[in-house]
């Protein structure tokens, strides 16, 4: 899951669903910035060159991501990665990886020494970083913020991340259509850490899309700490409090892992379980039919790889392909996608491990 703006925890997560899949939909039909040389004295969108996967003006692209101690995480710096290899006009100059404020800091600062065209940066913590994308942006190099957030618009010329509240909403809205027809049905919650807003967001979601099915109670919410033994651990304390319930919405897939294994330790199956992110793992359980896991909501790792065809615009000049606008949108929100049986298919090679 999404790495938290908190520089004390070590967890946080194109446009919409297909986009998650499609990522190189995304500029298939850029515009420049330069005005056209026409009689009429201006550019028309149709006349502008597309930023699509044909060959353009070279650009090195920084690229400071997390470290990799979550599948999630490690799931972002792939994705980034891997786009940046299917452009042969992009050079992409990545550095280790660091939760470290400090030690990102100074990794970032170094790509700003090395003069790239663009950097992308997925901050440790957005608050602590939020100096270092101002030194970039006025060094005249474009920032693409990735996920959490800095505290300033003027420290990145892009923002591209997920939406929690989009997630619990999602969620919330899945598990109230399935029980909409059960009379006094009963939910519980396995949330991620409490004290990071992400998570308050995740909740405030799902309790608000409740509140559309007047018939469903959440009776007990239990906060993990987004790995397979707290997953573990606290989906037990769940199953011992709570006897009987319709359905759990777990926050996050790896968590998760841990959730599956005391759900199955106990020997209980009478609810259905959505979960959160969209690790292999759960797409696979989904898949078989087996087991309580019917879905999960996507914040999906996908967003790395847009972020780099977001940079590669911003170095060429270009904007978006199916918009009318000359540049790159301000800010560029994912959609919290619910992936079950019906669509599983779909979304399978987007799985991190």
């Amino acid at each position: 899951m999404p790495e938290p703006t908190s520089v004390s925890s070590r967890r946080s997560l194109l446009f919409g669903a297909a986009a998650a899949v499609t990522a190189g939909g995304l500029l298939t039909a850029c515009t420049s910035n330069e005005p056209s040389d026409k009689s009429d004295g201006g550019s028309k969108p149709a006349d502008q060159p597309v930023a699509d996967s044909k060959p353009g003006k070279q650009v090195t692209i920084g690229f400071a991501g997390p470290q990799a101690d979550h599948g999630w995480l490690n799931a972002i710096n792939d994705n980034a990665k891997e786009r940046a290899k299917k452009y042969s006009d992009v050079t992409l100059e990545a550095t280790e990886g660091s939760n470290d404020t400090a030690a990102q800091i100074g990794q970032v600062e170094t790509l700003i020494n090395k003069k790239v065209d663009v950097l992308v940066v997925l901050p440790a913590d957005g608050k602590a970083l939020t100096q270092v994308g101002l030194k970039a942006m006025r060094a005249g190099i474009p920032v693409v913020n990735l996920d959490r957030i800095f505290n300033t618009p003027q420290a990145y010329r892009c923002w591209i991340g997920g939406d929690n509240y989009g997630m619990g909403l999602s969620a919330g809205n899945y598990i109230g259509e399935k029980l909409k027809d059960k009379k006094n049905a009963k939910v519980v919650e396995l949330a991620g850490l409490d004290n990071l807003e992400l998570t308050k967001q995740r909740t405030q979601g799902f309790d608000d899309a409740l509140k559309n099915y007047p018939n469903i109670k959440k009776v007990a919410r239990q906060a993990a700490d987004f790995t397979v033994e707290s997953g573990q651990a606290k989906m037990s304390q769940l199953l011992q409090a709570q006897k009987n319930f319709d359905a759990l919405w777990n926050h996050d897939d790896d968590q998760g892992v841990g959730a599956l294994r005391a759900i199955e330790q106990a020997g209980r199956d009478d609810f259905l379980m959505v979960g959160g992110a969209g690790a292999l793992s759960a797409f696979e359980a989904i898949k078989s039919g087996r087991g309580v896991l019917k879905a999960t909501v996507l914040y999906p790792p996908t967003m790395a790889a847009s972020a780099i065809d977001l940079a590669r615009a911003l170095g060429q000049g270009k904007g978006i392909g199916g918009m009318a606008e000359f540049e790159i949108p301000a800010h560029v929100t994912l959609y919290s996608a619910v992936v079950d049986e019906s669509n599983i298919d779909k979304y399978m090679s987007t799985g991190f491990k």
